[in-house]
């Protein structure tokens, strides 16, 4: 009874220990908010640009310790996406105004833009720099401060970029502690941010158990769903070209991204042709037997194996005894039908492609809607067609919300090979339970207030020419009333350590009296 009491007592402490630490972070990151919320836009402008370029110098770095410490996927991939994510997310969005009020004299309307305030942006292990770069820059661009949360898989190299990004903005005038990270995988501390009153909204990029607790933590979440993109191949595509998207696709990162293709569905007419074609450009088509060696190596049990994940054909071509030729990129599992009941037809984070044939594009339209039945709703998926009627009523039929045409899916449907906002968050909708239906943009987290007259023509609508909004004094911490400074980190640290002594204190106060 008195080791049950004292764990209870450990517990409760843990637990203020870890509410005090999250409560330090946001108050800081609070402040940071309101000092950054009046900064002019070319100030913006310079901080963003600062930290893009001080990821985007890293680039190869933080891609070769994220595959180091994850496992996961390619280092020339991650690289490539960590300086899409950096500098090109920047020159993306450089000449969209996130800052200033916009003037609309025929609809008589001024908007102004207001900053969310505090972000608390959650990141996967399997794109883990990617996602920091993205949502650190989409967070500045538009005033934002941001606390990232790191899966404790990544936490290594997601707390390092962090600081990198941190100090090149805070280099450039951001206020301190607009950029700030939960400094180890601690969940506790992850959960009481989440819950916090202090947090504006929530950016939830990472595996559904997480997004679902972003969606019921009481704050605003913009979340996304789960992938289980079909590609589907009409006999009027260019068969040579759609091979190559698809193998370029699936082994872009070793498929992690969530954008990748499960399953291929094609034209009987053109079957043969594209499998000629996938082997061409580095796929191993599976026969019988190693197919279904390939389905107990993935789905052990049924469920997927984890260990797989992000790794590339060869250890999945080993892991299943499959003997593929050097410079293998992708197995392709050819299969019987579509099912929740049959594996190779679900989503695979990794170089495995699942193919069957359909005898025209309407069964072809069925088998894809079949593949989205339970999981992958609102997400993405490809057509690969010159016919202009199939491209139509897949994307019209389909239950998705970005369908890339005649590009590998992975990237085409993340914005990077398409016109579509580049993203590492993708937005589901209603269709995957998400509350935002399209990749995520800078946009999604200002707040407008419109500012609007009477359309009668008697009532003027004045000029605002000229005028500005508030700018920051050179110390913005002396316009805060005295409880809304941030804490003082000397006098913060002292605190804690003032309050362990007490703990410890009680504590063998406590065991005193037991004895």
């Amino acid at each position: 009874m008195e080791q049950a009491s004292g764990s209870a007592i450990a517990l409760n402490d843990d637990r203020a220990m870890n509410e005090y630490r999250a409560g330090q972070m946001l108050d800081l990151a609070n402040w940071a908010a309101a000092a950054f919320a009046t900064f002019r836009r070319d100030d913006v402008l310079r901080i963003a640009e600062a930290a893009a370029t001080a990821g985007a110098a890293k680039a190869e770095f933080y891609a070769e310790w994220a595959q180091r410490e994850t496992g996961f996927g390619v280092v020339a991939h991650k690289a490539i996406k960590n300086r899409l994510c950096s500098t090109g997310i920047f020159e993306c969005y450089r000449d969209q105004d996130f800052v200033g009020f916009k003037v609309d004299p025929d609809r008589k309307i001024v908007a102004v833009p207001k900053p969310a305030g505090v972000i608390f942006a959650l990141v996967p292990s399997t794109n883990p720099i990617a996602t920091v770069f993205f949502k650190i820059i989409l967070g500045l661009l538009t005033r934002n401060a941001i606390v990232m949360g790191a899966h404790p898989a990544a936490i290594g190299c997601c707390g390092d970029a962090v600081r990198t990004m941190a100090e090149a903005a805070e280099r450039a005038g951001a206020p301190k502690g607009i950029i700030q990270i939960v400094p180890e995988a601690n969940l506790d501390i992850v959960k009481a941010i989440m819950a916090s009153p202090k947090i504006d909204v929530i950016l939830a990029t990472g595996g559904t158990p997480m997004v679902r607790a972003a969606y019921s933590s009481g704050n605003p979440a913009l979340g996304v769903g789960p992938g289980n993109a079909p590609a589907y191949v009409d006999r009027s595509a260019k068969i040579d070209r759609a091979a190559k998207c698809l193998a370029d696709s699936k082994s872009f990162d070793n498929g992690i991204l969530c954008t990748n293709e499960s399953a291929a569905i094609v034209d009987r007419q053109v079957a043969e042709p594209l499998r000629k074609a996938l082997r061409k450009h580095g796929c191993h088509i599976c026969d019988e037997a190693e197919r279904a060696r390939l389905e107990d190596a993935l789905f052990p049990l049924g469920k997927f194996n984890v260990g797989l994940l992000g790794k590339p054909a060869k250890e999945i071509a080993k892991a299943a005894d499959i003997r593929a030729a050097h410079g293998t990129r992708v197995i392709v599992a050819p299969l019987e039908r579509i099912g929740d009941d049959y594996p190779l037809s679900r989503e695979k984070l990794c170089p495995v492609l699942g193919l069957i044939e359909a005898p025209n594009w309407r069964a072809g339209l069925t088998a894809a809607k079949a593949m989205l039945r339970r999981v992958g709703g609102g997400h993405s998926a490809a057509v690969h067609a010159e016919d202009a009627e199939v491209i139509l009523r897949f994307g019209a039929e389909l239950n998705v919300l970005r369908v890339a045409i005649n590009t590998p899916c992975s990237t085409g449907a993340a914005g990077f090979d398409t016109h579509l906002a580049p993203t590492m968050t993708i937005g589901t909708g209603f269709f995957g339970r998400s509350s935002v239906a399209e990749n995520l943009r800078p946009d999604h987290l200002v707040n407008w207030t419109r500012i609007a007259y009477d359309k009668d023509a008697a009532v003027d609508f004045h000029s605002f020419e000229g005028l500005e909004l508030n700018q920051p004094e050179n110390d913005p911490i002396a316009r805060l009333a005295d409880d809304e400074k941030p804490f003082d980190a000397n006098a913060a640290a002292l605190r804690e350590e003032i309050r362990a002594i007490i703990i410890e204190e009680l504590r063998e106060a406590i065991a005193g009296l037991k004895v």
